[in-house]
C-alpha cells in the first residue's frame, strides 16, 4: 500500500490542477488531472507502467493503447511486459493503411486497452465497438486514474472490466494537508 500511496502522491504532485475544466464527457469540472505531465516525466511514467503492469490479466495476447494519452503507457508496458502493442486511433487514417488499430492484426487475440483516464469511458467505449468489429476479444481495461465518476460502471455493462492504476480516492488521499 506504502508503494500506491507514494505514486499516487507523486501523479497528484506532477498533474493536479485546479481551476475550470472542460472533459472529453462535456461536463465540467473544477479539477483536472493533466495526462501529459505525468507522461512527460520518465521515471515517473516507468513507475506507473510498472504500477499498471501488476493489473494486467492472465491470457493478455495484445495491449491497445487508445490515441493520444494511451500511447507512452502502452509503449512502455509493452516494453516492460514483452507483449506486442497496437496503437488504437480514434478514427482511421484517410491514407495509407486506412487502420484504426495500427501495428498488426488483432482479430482473434485478446486485448487488453490502455488509457491514461477515465472519466465517463466514452473513448474506452468507442474504441472496444471497433476493435470487436475487427473480432478483437476485449474484455479489460487497465488505466492510470479511474476518476470514479461512473466510467467503470458504463465499461462494465459491456462487459469490460476497469483496472486502474490509482483511483481518484488514492489521489485524494494523497493530497498535502496543510
Amino acid at each position: 500500500m506504502a508503494d500506491i500511496d507514494a505514486l499516487a502522491a507523486r501523479v497528484r504532485a506532477a498533474s493536479h490542477l485546479t481551476g475550470t475544466f472542460v472533459l472529453r464527457s462535456g461536463r465540467t469540472s473544477t479539477e483536472y488531472f493533466d495526462k501529459y505531465l505525468f507522461e512527460a516525466e520518465p521515471a515517473l511514467l516507468a513507475d506507473i507502467a510498472a504500477a499498471m503492469a501488476e493489473h494486467l490479466p492472465a491470457g493478455t495476447e495484445l495491449l491497445g493503447g487508445l490515441e493520444l494519452g494511451g500511447i507512452p503507457l502502452v509503449t512502455l508496458l509493452s516494453a516492460r511486459t514483452g507483449l506486442p502493442a497496437r496503437f488504437v486511433r480514434k478514427k482511421a487514417k484517410e491514407y495509407g493503411t486506412r487502420q484504426i488499430a495500427e501495428g498488426g492484426e488483432v482479430a482473434g487475440r485478446r486485448v487488453v486497452l490502455v488509457e491514461d483516464v477515465v472519466t465517463s469511458g466514452g473513448a474506452v467505449l468507442d474504441a472496444t465497438r471497433v476493435l470487436r468489429e475487427q473480432g478483437a476479444i476485449v474484455e479489460d481495461v487497465l488505466c492510470v486514474i479511474d476518476r470514479q465518476e461512473g466510467g467503470r460502471e458504463r465499461l462494465a455493462e459491456i462487459g469490460l472490466t476497469l483496472r486502474p492504476a490509482l483511483t481518484r480516492a488514492d489521489l485524494e488521499a494523497a493530497e498535502p494537508r496543510g
